[in-house]
């Protein structure tokens, strides 16, 4: 018996889009507000949406086509804010190391 033909400790797992569950059913989203930022290759795009279970900045790279996403609750944006600017602070004080 080769190793992917033994059988799993955790059990059979379905196949196909989503194999840990039946889909999630979609949740109504309001969009706030939305800007968008190209810096170099990247595209950067901050919604502030809200839904049923409270508002949030969603935050969305774009890179040649492949999108990547972060989520922000709304109750957490002061204090991200606050990181953003330190690192803003400190990446303009700290002098590049050179090549």
């Amino acid at each position: 018996m080769i190793s992917n033909e033994r059988p799993s400790p955790y059990g059979d797992r379905p196949q196909g889009d989503r194999p840990y569950g039946p889909p999630k059913t979609p949740v109504a989203e309001d969009t706030l507000k939305s800007s968008k930022i190209q810096i170099e290759r990247k595209t950067f795009i901050l919604t502030l949406k809200e839904n049923p279970r409270g508002r949030f900045l969603r935050i969305t790279e774009d890179v040649g086509g492949r999108r990547d996403n972060i989520i922000i609750p709304a109750t957490g944006l002061e204090d991200f804010k606050k990181l953003v600017d330190e690192m803003a602070q400190a990446s303009a004080e700290i002098p590049p190391k050179d090549p």
